[in-house]
């Protein structure tokens, strides 16, 4: 650890070097780590969904995500049929690039070995991070993309400052954010709060650059598929916020939960790192051409706590902020150490508190590892394989005249995705919900008279049917209800919903 913490000899005059043996093995260890932890528990609920709706309802966008996400987890499936472990690794692996990155804007920065391990440190020890980054999810593919995003930004602004800009780096940056578009729409907000920041706090020479524009068309092209499913289907994803405003008080406690969470899941090492990047990024005078990405993240800080966004929404700009507090630090330090009479240097003055947070953020995020492992019940037999057995269970034992003409219908789209993510192994019949993004891939087939109702959601669908009775009982009952009063379509408009 000394010798990692020493200050880099090869670094030439100037810039340092990237510190790539350090930064690469706080990478490898995460790998490992999230490697050894997809190996256990079954699918998070997300996860489920990904994979249920990119092996079956590939479309161009969806009522409450674009296609990415989906898309991954069906070729995945498409490569590997019922292999878990492998989009997790996958996903692993994507994740443990923001570990390089958030080294990589800490040099950007001016940081050196230090700074650049400290930022990947703070990263690879995030609570979310640790939490969902084997998870095949929007939220989780988003971090690294918002993380390269803010990392050709800054390159193209320091080597602006430097009067050899870059404009490449705006074309990629273009690229980036139409890739992301397809990913979550989050990305959409950033860049009007980065835009409105830079008409205010500048520089504005960066909107007068050419290429900067055409960055933007070519990330329009990329985006073009989910806009225009999205205009097609009459902007759903504009009615999916008015639903996660009224979801986050039961799942996060509404803004008060957005105002602490977007904060505290930085992580232990973190939150310290974070709070000081955005003081030294808005008041810094050599930070003054990046004070408009601090600005832009307290915009977005400011406008998700008043509508009750969700706290994990600003994740991917964690890194930019830690690396310029991290690098901050690197400032005060040789700073104390230039003033000093003493032999020893001020950093190791505060070893005491150093090392007991390094440790507090390694053990937490451990803790929130383990807990991914856990969140879906028992790792030995988890709830999606729990609910896929007793459906199946249940559906073997209708009548075999009764069963040809039985849906398989879920009253939530999370037990839907379930059985869809095991059907292959179960041999039941894909699953229609009415709700949320299932609720736009319409109903079971004209034959299907009865429906075997998974979850206690069976008040709305009572009215539509002749009879209704209680098969299983439990947490997640199943119902059968026979006797289809009125026509699908009639029916489907009735019971359809997305909150």
């Amino acid at each position: 650890m000394q010798a990692v913490l020493a200050p880099e000899r090869s670094a030439p005059p100037g810039r340092p070097s990237l510190a790539w043996r350090p930064v690469l093995l706080i990478a490898a260890v995460f790998t490992a780590l999230h490697a050894i932890a997809s190996a256990f528990g079954g699918y998070w609920l997300d996860e489920a969904y990904m994979l249920a709706i990119g092996r079956y309802h590939l479309d161009f966008g969806y009522v409450d995500q674009p296609p990415m996400a989906p898309l991954l987890a069906g070729a995945l499936e498409w490569l590997a049929p019922g292999v878990q472990l492998l989009p997790r690794v996958v996903m692993t692996l994507i994740s443990a690039t923001g570990v390089l990155l958030a080294g990589m804007l800490a040099r950007e920065f001016g940081g050196d070995r230090r700074a650049q391990l400290l930022t990947a440190l703070a990263f690879a020890t995030g609570t979310w991070t640790a939490l969902t980054a084997h998870w095949l999810t929007p939220y989780a593919m988003e971090v690294p993309l918002w993380m390269v995003l803010t990392w050709l930004l800054v390159r193209w602004l320091r080597l602006d400052a430097e009067d050899r800009a870059d404009d490449r780096l705006l074309l990629a940056m273009g690229a980036v954010i139409g890739v992301t578009m397809q990913t979550k729409f989050q990305i959409a907000l950033l860049c009007a709060a980065l835009l409105g920041c830079v008409l205010v706090f500048g520089p504005r020479r960066l909107l007068r650059r050419p290429m900067f524009w055409a960055g933007v068309g070519i990330a329009l092209i990329i985006a073009a598929p989910t806009l225009i499913w999205q205009a097609a289907h009459g902007w759903p994803q504009l009615a999916m916020g008015q639903v996660v405003t009224e979801e986050t008080p039961s799942l996060s406690n509404g803004r008060r939960g957005m105002a602490v969470g977007g904060i505290v899941s930085a992580g232990v090492l973190g939150v310290p790192l974070l709070l000081c990047g955005i003081g030294r990024m808005l008041f810094g005078k050599d930070m003054r051409p990046y004070r408009f990405i601090a600005a832009a993240f307290l915009v977005q800080y400011v406008f998700y706590v008043v509508t009750s966004g969700r706290p994990y929404y600003l994740i991917g700009m964690y890194g930019v902020l830690v690396a310029a507090g991290a690098v901050g630090l690197q400032r005060r330090r040789e700073a104390k150490a230039a003033h000093s009479s003493r032999n020893w240097s001020w950093a190791r003055n505060w070893s005491w508190v150093r090392w007991p947070v390094g440790v507090a953020a390694v053990l937490t995020a451990g803790g929130m590892v383990w807990l991914s492992t856990v969140a879906m019940g028992d790792p030995a037999k988890p709830l999606d394989r729990t609910i896929t057995e007793y459906t199946a269970a249940e559906y073997r034992a209708l009548p075999a005249g009764v069963r040809e003409r039985t849906a398989l219908v879920t009253g939530s789209y999370v037990p839907a995705a379930m059985l869809d993510a095991h059907s292959a192994e179960s041999g039941l019949p894909l699953a229609r919900s009415a709700h949320r993004g299932y609720g736009f891939f319409g109903p079971p087939g004209p034959q299907a008279d009865n429906i075997l109702l998974v979850g206690k959601e069976v008040d709305e669908w009572r009215p539509l049917f002749a009879q209704t009775r209680l098969v299983r009982g439990g947490d997640i009952p199943v119902w059968l209800l026979t006797g289809r009063e009125q026509p699908w379509p009639q029916v489907w408009e009735q019971v359809r919903s997305l909150a």
